[in-house]
């Protein structure tokens, strides 16, 4: 997809974000009774944050069947998701369910491609747990064939739809900090941190800095493994989080975005107590925000002092936008990640309705992984890369 292709959809998304906390959140067609399946791998990702809970409760989505192939997590599942039907294998329930709705539940995305990909030649929209895809090839398939088809994915990179990001993205816009100048990410730095971290977490923080800042433009990162630089042989499947190979115990990475605002991501083993919690700091020319990020995010203001204020006096104040503790935590009776998730799904059901690609879109989960993937292939060769990424198979993978 070229840059101009990119930059509108990235505008009709803030268009439909400025709208969502004023809009009524019940379904366009209402009385449409679609049908719903969920494909889950139990001992192998599982059914993610909850998956198996997606539907639960909406009026006009009928859960028909869950896939897993272990016998007692799919008994589970079943029983969780109020399923009429169970199957071993996601292909058989497929053809016979032909289900208008799929949920891809595995942490793990090393199936995320093929489970995909036969739900969308079985006419499915999609819904996925995160990351899309393990190589951008496998997105630009996925992406190619939905659009194709007609057909709309959504990815669980749930922060995005949060009451108050969604809040925060307009404020921004109309200045509530001055002029964006920068914004400085980071992962959790626990005991995955470098490449584990970044692609568990980073990529959810890169599609927020994204939201913020737009398009990247290149990339310059250095990658270090026990204080050296990184060697393709140091490459390896992430021991927990099935997500690809990854490489690092230290990251540091700088993209160059094309509004002119600089987004920093760091992860490093033993960073942690310092850094505090997962998300970002956005630097303007009037004050900054602190975006700790997660189901249920929080929003800190500091805002420039007075001329005759010391900078030792500054503190950080809660921002909530306006935002109602109700409107934040709960939908639908629903709290921390089945509430996230739901309004992720109420979006995408409406974009099927409105014919529009919806918040967390799998374009916006490619671009995620793309920004991840040159922070990959600049601190292996150590250079800068310019995106789009022209290599599309994974940059650590061999060959």
């Amino acid at each position: 997809m070229n840059v101009t292709r990119r930059r509108l959809l990235q505008a009709g998304a803030t268009v439909v974000a400025s709208g969502l906390l004023s809009r009524p959140r019940a379904l366009a067609a209402a009385g449409t009774n679609r049908t719903a399946a969920i494909i889950g791998h139990t001992g192998a990702g599982d059914y993610g944050h909850g998956i198996e809970r997606l539907f639960a409760g909406l009026p006009d989505v009928r859960v028909v069947a869950v896939a897993d192939p272990h016998p007692a997590g799919r008994a589970k599942a079943k029983a969780t998701s109020g399923a009429l039907r169970d199957y071993a294998d996601y292909r058989v329930m497929l053809e016979r369910e032909k289900p208008e709705l799929v949920a891809i539940g595995p942490r793990w995305a090393t199936e995320h491609h093929a489970m995909a990909r036969a739900a969308l030649m079985a006419g499915a929209h999609l819904y996925l747990e995160k990351p899309f895809t393990v190589s951008l090839a496998e997105a630009d398939e996925l992406l190619d064939l939905a659009q194709r088809n007609h057909r709309r994915i959504a990815v669980a990179h749930v922060t995005r739809c949060a009451p108050r990001v969604l809040r925060l993205e307009r404020a921004l816009r109309e200045g509530l900090i001055g002029e964006l100048l920068e914004i400085h990410t980071v992962g959790k730095m626990g005991a995955r941190a470098g490449g584990q971290d970044m692609m568990v977490l980073g990529i959810h923080v890169f599609d927020l800095a994204r939201v913020f800042a737009g398009e990247v433009q290149w990339c310059h990162a250095r990658i270090r493994v026990n204080g050296r630089p990184p060697r393709p042989d140091d490459a390896r499947e992430s021991p927990a989080d099935r997500v690809g190979p990854v490489v690092g115990d230290d990251i540091f990475a700088h993209f160059a975005m094309a509004s002119g605002v600089n987004v920093t991501f760091r992860s490093r083993a033993g960073l942690e107590p310092a850094a505090g919690p997962f998300g970002m700091e956005i630097i303007g020319s009037r004050g900054k925000i602190r975006l700790h990020s997660g189901a249920e995010p929080e929003v800190f203001l500091l805002a420039r002092p007075k001329r005759d204020e010391p900078a030792r006096t500054e503190t950080w104040t809660t921002w909530s936008g306006g935002i109602t503790p109700a409107e934040e935590s709960a939908i639908d009776g629903l709290t921390g990640y089945d509430a996230a998730h739901r309004r992720v799904v109420r979006d995408w059901l409406q974009s099927i309705d409105e014919r529009r690609e919806p918040l967390c879109s799998g374009e916006r989960a490619r671009q995620a992984i793309e920004m991840a993937h040159g922070v990959f292939q600049s601190g292996l060769e150590g250079r800068k890369v310019d995106f789009p990424l022209a290599r599309r198979t994974h940059p650590l993978a061999p060959g």
